[in-house]
């Protein structure tokens, strides 16, 4: 509407214009020069109304610009004209300005409340320049690196020399362990830093969250595991020798003292014979458990090389028939490219793929279609790993935390050290072992 009466006063001032110019042109041919220049005062005239008409409303639209990009909502301009599309502009003006008034303070509101959330969030957050400046910082982060109002990172620098070098070299998807001590506490703060873009200037957004606090609890949940395993192991075989012995006991000793050798009977001989070879049995195996703990705290560091992943599987594979005697289980390994390489210690990591693939045999025993796949590729990260997989009956999701726990086993055989050292040697390898267990049993080692 307010366009059409724009457009509707603009053409009938340029059809005025041109109807004088004509009328002048026509009357100064004509040899009627009075009435020409009467035309031309008329041209004149027409023409400065129409650029004053559009500078009108050109100032109109520019002010309302203006004003705009000051965030000033205040101007308003009068809606009662004698020119209606005028007050039909100035109108519209208006509606505008209220509209845009009312999306800049409720993006003022959010802005406030994502504000409200960043300062109480439970991490530490903040931004800053290549220059250093920092441009937001939550309380949080101020809180873990002990120094407010933080401003720049060279502020840091008070703190911890190494904090202020490590931020000063910052790069954007790094991830960082930073310890933080004084004569109160001790802070492990774990840092994570993105790169953004903002008014086209390139900012670091960091991440820090004290892990301390969450660590301890997990070392603590560990050693609670560990102690109750060990306890287990321990009490199922000390219990047969204490119950053996107090039978072989009471062979040689009743309530009146020494038995003597004429109710003694080669029953009791036959007997305590028997009961010490199981004494021996149980020492025996309490101190292959020993053992086995002892091997699992001396796990020597990688002696790591490049190994083809073709080679590596082939090994595994040729080893894994002559444990599948029955056949009735397919065995497949795969390759993804078919030239890849891992920088590993060979032994070790042959030492998990055989732990693994024995488990899945095992799991899957005498099923019908029983399969087992190695898989060696590269993800889309372009990081490397191996995957073991099985369909076989699975891990009960009550168990699957517990797996890697040491010397835990629900076999009726074996120490129950094969996973918990599968996981140390992925440590020491700088990579992670990880199982999931739905309709298949996956287990995955992903390396650096």
């Amino acid at each position: 509407m307010v366009s059409r009466h724009i457009y509707l006063q603009l053409a009938l001032r340029i059809i005025f214009i041109a109807l004088a110019a004509i009328g002048m042109a026509f009357c100064f041919f004509d040899a009627q020069y009075i009435l020409s220049g009467v035309l031309l005062v008329v041209l004149v005239i027409q023409t400065v109304y129409l650029i004053t008409y559009v500078n009108q409303t050109n100032r109109k639209i520019a002010y309302f610009f203006d004003a705009i990009k000051n965030e000033d909502f205040t101007l308003r301009f009068p809606e009662k004209l004698s020119v209606k599309s005028l007050e039909e502009l100035n109108h519209s003006l208006n509606m505008l300005n209220a509209m845009i008034q009312d999306i800049h303070i409720k993006k003022q509101a959010q802005e406030q409340y994502y504000q409200e959330i960043i300062k109480h969030a439970s991490i530490g957050i903040f931004t800053y320049n290549k220059k250093g400046h920092i441009l937001f910082a939550n309380s949080k982060i101020e809180e873990l690196l002990n120094y407010t109002p933080l401003n720049h990172v060279k502020q840091l620098n008070q703190v911890d020399k190494n904090l202020y070098e490590l931020f000063s070299t910052f790069q954007p998807f790094e991830r960082k362990l930073v310890q933080l001590s004084n004569e109160r506490e001790r802070k492990q703060i774990a840092l994570k830093s993105t790169g953004i873009t903002l008014d086209d200037e390139e900012l670091i957004l960091v991440v820090g969250q004290d892990i301390h606090l969450e660590l301890d609890e997990k070392e603590t949940d560990s050693w609670v595991r560990l102690i109750r395993v060990l306890t287990h192991e321990i009490m199922n075989t000390i219990t047969p020798i204490t119950s053996i012995s107090e039978s072989i006991l009471s062979y040689f000793k009743n309530n009146k003292g020494l038995v003597s050798l004429e109710e003694f009977n080669a029953s009791h001989i036959k007997n305590t014979a028997k009961g010490l070879e199981v004494i021996k049995e149980q020492g025996s195996d309490l101190m292959e458990f020993v053992q086995s703990y002892r091997s699992f705290l001396s796990i020597p560091k990688p002696d790591k090389e490049l190994v083809g992943a073709a080679k590596l599987l082939d090994k595994i594979k040729v080893l894994m028939d002559q444990e599948n005697k029955n056949g009735n289980i397919s065995f497949q390994t795969v390759i993804n490219p078919n030239d890849l390489e891992l920088f590993i210690d060979e032994k070790q990591i042959s030492q998990i793929l055989i732990n693994l693939s024995k488990n899945a045999l095992q799991s899957i025993g005498e099923q019908e279609n029983g399969a087992i796949r190695i898989t060696a590729a590269v993800d889309h990260q372009g990081k490397k790993f191996i995957e073991v997989r099985d369909n076989g009956p699975g891990i009960p999701p009550e168990l699957i935390d517990e797996i890697f726990v040491p010397f835990f086993t629900t076999k009726n055989t074996g120490t129950g050290i094969g996973l918990s050292l599968s996981k140390q040697i992925m440590l020491l390898h700088g990579g992670s072992i990880q199982v999931t267990s739905n309709q298949n049993t996956i287990f995955t080692l992903n390396f650096k």
